[in-house]
Protein backbone atom coordinates (compact mmCIF):
# COMPACT_ATOMS: atom_id res chain seq x y z
CA UNK A 1 0.00 0.00 0.00
CA UNK A 2 1.29 3.42 -0.94
CA UNK A 3 1.93 5.98 1.79
CA UNK A 4 0.83 8.79 -0.49
CA UNK A 5 -2.67 10.12 0.25
CA UNK A 6 -3.65 10.59 -3.42
CA UNK A 7 -3.08 8.14 -6.23
CA UNK A 8 -2.63 9.30 -9.80
CA UNK A 9 -4.53 7.53 -12.56
CA UNK A 10 -2.50 5.49 -15.05
CA UNK A 11 -1.99 7.21 -18.42
CA UNK A 12 -0.67 6.03 -21.74
CA UNK A 13 2.34 7.90 -23.13
CA UNK A 14 1.56 10.66 -25.62
CA UNK A 15 2.78 10.51 -29.17
CA UNK A 16 4.78 13.57 -30.20
CA UNK A 17 5.21 14.73 -33.76
CA UNK A 18 8.79 15.17 -34.94
CA UNK A 19 8.26 18.82 -35.87
CA UNK A 20 6.86 19.66 -32.42
CA UNK A 21 10.20 19.11 -30.63
CA UNK A 22 12.57 22.06 -30.76
CA UNK A 23 16.24 21.35 -30.13
CA UNK A 24 18.06 24.20 -28.40
CA UNK A 25 21.74 24.71 -29.19
CA UNK A 26 23.99 25.75 -26.30
CA UNK A 27 25.02 29.37 -26.21
CA UNK A 28 28.40 30.16 -27.71
CA UNK A 29 31.10 30.44 -25.09
CA UNK A 30 32.67 33.85 -25.00
CA UNK A 31 35.45 35.29 -22.92
CA UNK A 32 33.74 36.44 -19.74
CA UNK A 33 34.56 39.77 -18.18
CA UNK A 34 34.63 38.19 -14.71
CA UNK A 35 34.98 34.65 -13.46
CA UNK A 36 36.28 33.23 -10.20
CA UNK A 37 36.55 30.05 -8.17
CA UNK A 38 36.75 29.69 -4.41
CA UNK A 39 37.15 26.45 -2.51
CA UNK A 40 37.65 25.72 1.16
CA UNK A 41 38.18 22.40 2.92
CA UNK A 42 38.54 21.90 6.67
CA UNK A 43 39.39 18.59 8.32
CA UNK A 44 39.42 18.30 12.11
CA UNK A 45 39.62 15.38 14.53
CA UNK A 46 38.06 15.02 17.96
CA UNK A 47 37.81 11.71 19.74
CA UNK A 48 37.46 8.74 17.43
CA UNK A 49 35.90 10.64 14.52
CA UNK A 50 37.15 13.18 12.03
CA UNK A 51 34.89 15.86 10.54
CA UNK A 52 35.21 17.14 6.98
CA UNK A 53 33.72 20.43 5.80
CA UNK A 54 34.09 21.59 2.23
CA UNK A 55 32.73 24.50 0.23
CA UNK A 56 33.16 25.31 -3.44
CA UNK A 57 31.81 28.44 -5.12
CA UNK A 58 32.38 29.52 -8.71
CA UNK A 59 31.12 32.15 -11.10
CA UNK A 60 31.59 31.15 -14.72
CA UNK A 61 29.71 32.04 -17.89
CA UNK A 62 27.33 34.28 -15.96
CA UNK A 63 26.28 31.44 -13.65
CA UNK A 64 26.94 31.35 -9.88
CA UNK A 65 27.27 27.84 -8.46
CA UNK A 66 27.83 27.00 -4.80
CA UNK A 67 28.25 23.56 -3.22
CA UNK A 68 28.75 22.61 0.43
CA UNK A 69 29.60 19.27 2.02
CA UNK A 70 29.90 18.02 5.58
CA UNK A 71 30.66 14.52 6.76
CA UNK A 72 32.43 12.27 9.25
CA UNK A 73 35.08 9.65 8.69
CA UNK A 74 37.05 7.15 10.74
CA UNK A 75 40.04 8.42 12.73
CA UNK A 76 42.34 5.91 10.97
CA UNK A 77 41.55 7.42 7.57
CA UNK A 78 42.26 10.88 9.00
CA UNK A 79 45.63 9.75 10.39
CA UNK A 80 46.57 8.21 7.03
CA UNK A 81 45.57 11.39 5.17
CA UNK A 82 47.62 13.60 7.52
CA UNK A 83 50.64 11.29 7.19
CA UNK A 84 50.46 11.39 3.39
CA UNK A 85 50.12 15.19 3.38
CA UNK A 86 53.14 15.58 5.68
CA UNK A 87 55.19 13.18 3.56
CA UNK A 88 54.32 15.06 0.36
CA UNK A 89 55.11 18.44 1.95
CA UNK A 90 58.49 17.26 3.26
CA UNK A 91 59.34 15.77 -0.15
CA UNK A 92 58.57 19.08 -1.87
CA UNK A 93 60.57 21.01 0.75
CA UNK A 94 63.55 18.65 0.26
CA UNK A 95 63.45 19.25 -3.51
CA UNK A 96 63.41 23.00 -2.96
CA UNK A 97 66.32 22.88 -0.52
CA UNK A 98 68.32 20.62 -2.84
CA UNK A 99 67.81 23.04 -5.75
CA UNK A 100 69.03 25.95 -3.60
CA UNK A 101 71.97 24.11 -1.97
CA UNK A 102 74.45 25.27 -4.62
CA UNK A 103 74.05 28.80 -3.24
CA UNK A 104 75.43 27.77 0.15
CA UNK A 105 79.16 28.40 0.77
CA UNK A 106 79.65 25.08 2.56
CA UNK A 107 78.32 22.66 -0.07
CA UNK A 108 79.52 19.05 0.29
CA UNK A 109 82.25 19.34 -2.36
CA UNK A 110 85.75 20.52 -1.40
CA UNK A 111 87.58 22.77 -3.71
CA UNK A 112 91.14 21.66 -4.55
CA UNK A 113 92.64 25.08 -3.81
CA UNK A 114 91.27 25.07 -0.18
CA UNK A 115 92.74 21.78 1.13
Amino acid sequence: MSKLPVRRAERAPRKVEQDAVEVMEPAARSNPFLSFRYSYTEISATGGKARVKSRNTRFEDGKLTSEAFEGELDRGAYEQMVSQAQHQFLGQAALLMKSLSWLLPFSGKRRPDRD
